[in-house]
């Protein structure tokens, strides 16, 4: 059985930032008929918490994400919502 896009999104992030967490979900039926999704790309959101990540700004913690993912970013997903925080960050946030 092959992977699912969110389950080869995982692989990737795990890959390549060892997060201290990380939630993915696939909300691609969310935008049914979309023109992303006709052409097969998913949509998805993230939320990562990695060391990579601190002393970083929003654009180049995505840019980080997108090149982790590579051509999953063209072929795969369509759109991606996430949020990408450091490990001291995390602790900060209200429960």
């Amino acid at each position: 059985m092959s992977a699912t896009t969110a389950e080869r999104i995982r692989v990737c992030l795990v890959d390549a930032f060892s997060p201290h967490e990380i939630e993915i979900r696939d909300d691609s039926a969310l935008h049914a008929g979309h023109a992303g999704a006709r052409d097969g790309g998913g949509h998805y959101s993230v939320r990562i918490v990695a060391g990579a990540f601190a002393g970083r700004g929003t654009v180049a913690r995505h840019r980080m994400i997108y090149q982790a993912l590579g051509d999953m970013m063209k072929r795969d997903v369509h759109a991606l919502a996430i949020q990408a925080i450091s490990a001291e960050e995390a602790t900060k946030q209200p429960t």
